[in-house]
C-alpha cells in the first residue's frame, strides 16, 4: 500500500514538484505555505493535473501522460481544511452521501463508534464545533470505499484539546485500519508524531 509519485507542474510564478515513494501508513508533507502541499495533494485526487511525471497509489496508476483517472475513480478520501459538509443535511446524511454501495451495516456501526459521533447524526453542520466537524468529514471520506486519504490541514483553526482529539483518531486509523493517508501540515511536531515518513518541502 504506497504512494509513488513523480510529479511537476508551473502554476504561475510557483513550481510544484515532488518525487516520493513511500510504503504506507501517514507521508506527512511538511513545509511552509506557498511550497506546493495542497497542489500536490489536488493531482493525486485528480482535481488538477500535473504537466508531467506519475502517480501510482496502492498498485494503481492513476496518472502517467496516458492514463489520467477522474476524481470519481480514483478512490480517494479527500478531507479538506474546512471539512466541507453540506449544510444542508444533518450529519447522517452527510456520512451516508457518497457512501460505498458495499458498505454494510457492521461498517457503518463500527466506524461511527471509531469516530465517536453517535451523538451528533442528528444535528446540523452548523452546529457542530471545529472537532465534531472534522470527525464528520473524515467518517464521510472512509465510508466513500477510498483505498488511501488525502489530508489537508485537518488541524487547522482547532483549539489544542480538539487538535488533540482528532490526532488521536488520525493515529487509531493508521494503526488499526492500515488506511494509507498523505497528510499536509506546516507544524513540524504534528509531523513528527504522525508521520511514517515525512517529505520535506521548500521553495525553489
Amino acid at each position: 500500500m504506497s504512494f509513488d509519485l513523480d510529479v511537476e507542474m508551473q502554476r504561475g510564478e510557483m513550481r510544484v514538484a515532488l518525487k516520493l515513494l513511500s510504503p504506507g501508513g501517514i507521508t506527512v508533507l511538511f513545509g511552509p505555505s506557498g511550497v506546493g502541499k495542497t497542489s500536490i495533494l489536488a493531482m493525486v485526487a485528480g482535481l488538477l493535473t500535473p504537466d508531467r511525471g506519475q502517480i501510482r497509489v496502492c498498485g494503481r496508476t492513476l496518472f502517467d501522460g496516458v492514463t489520467n483517472l477522474p476524481p470519481e475513480a480514483r478512490r480517494a478520501g479527500y478531507v479538506f481544511q474546512d471539512g466541507r459538509l453540506f449544510p444542508h443535511m444533518r450529519v447522517e446524511a452527510n456520512l451516508r452521501y457518497g457512501m460505498a454501495r458495499e458498505a454494510q451495516s457492521g461498517d457503518w456501526t463500527a466506524l461511527i463508534d471509531l469516530l465517536g459521533i453517535e451523538d451528533l447524526l442528528r444535528r446540523w453542520p452548523r452546529s457542530l464545533s471545529g472537532g465534531e466537524a472534522k470527525r464528520v468529514a473524515i467518517g464521510r471520506a472512509l465510508l466513500s470505499g477510498a483505498d488511501f486519504l488525502l489530508l489537508d490541514e485537518p488541524l487547522a483553526s482547532l483549539d489544542a484539546a480538539r487538535a488533540e482529539e482528532i490526532m488521536d483518531l488520525v493515529e487509531t486509523i493508521r494503526d488499526e485500519r492500515s488506511t494509507p493517508m498523505l497528510y499536509v501540515t506546516h507544524d513540524r511536531a504534528e509531523a513528527e508524531r504522525l508521520a511514517t515518513k515525512i517529505v520535506e518541502m521548500r521553495r525553489e
